[in-house]
């Protein structure tokens, strides 16, 4: 990957996790939770949410992930449900700005942006493309099943009190199924989570971006 590439990565990357990680402590926030606030955490700087082996991994692989938002259940009302908006919240800030990115790139198709000199006029439509489908990549990833992903705790809030012991299994291994899937294909360049996540990126990339 060239210098290049990484300037025009690093946009909508940062972007990307930050916003995703906002969403979370902001929800637990409107939920009653200050424990984001009170720990930096509800800002949009980049800086207090970046994991650095995260963000490498969407450098190398479009997927990833950042610092997780600190949360306290025992300020929601309905700790379960009240989890389960938070968690939810992460990857429906990435589809926003997917779905946002997918306008832009049809306004690019249609000319509207034309009248921009090239020199900006490309750099920009490719940070738009990225952002398209870094967004996509992240929100697909974050659902998940697989702790410490927010799939999981989706799950959690859905499953009935009966099979709560489910998730408490994929607690207790899914950060080391997670892993080993990940080197996995950093060793092998085969991609068990790529090939789940990217036919789904580019189903909503075509539906976003209708087609073009």
């Amino acid at each position: 990957m060239n210098l290049q590439v990484i300037i025009l990565l690093a946009p909508p990357i940062l972007l990307a996790l930050t916003f995703h990680e906002f969403m979370h402590g902001w929800v637990a926030y409107r939920l009653g939770d200050p424990t984001a606030k009170l720990a930096g955490r509800l800002t949009m700087n980049p800086l207090a949410h970046l994991d650095p082996f995260g963000t490498i991994m969407i450098f190398l692989v479009r997927f990833g992930w950042a610092k997780p938002v600190p949360v306290n259940p025992r300020y929601f009302s309905q700790p379960k449900r009240d989890m389960l908006l938070v968690s939810v919240a992460g990857p429906a800030a990435n589809m926003l700005l997917a779905f946002l990115s997918g306008l832009l790139l049809r306004s690019f198709h249609a000319g509207n942006f034309n009248f921009l000199p090239a020199n900006i006029l490309k750099p920009v439509y490719i940070m738009v493309k990225f952002s398209l489908q870094i967004n996509l990549a992240l929100a697909i990833f974050n659902l998940l099943p697989v702790p410490p992903l927010d799939g999981s705790k989706i799950l959690y809030g859905l499953l009935p009190y009966r099979y709560e012991y489910i998730y408490q299994y994929l607690e207790r291994y899914g950060p080391f199924v997670l892993m080993g899937l990940i080197l996995f294909g950093m060793i092998t360049r085969i991609s068990i989570l790529g090939a789940f996540i990217y036919p789904f990126v580019n189903f909503f990339s075509r539906l976003f971006v209708g087609g073009a």
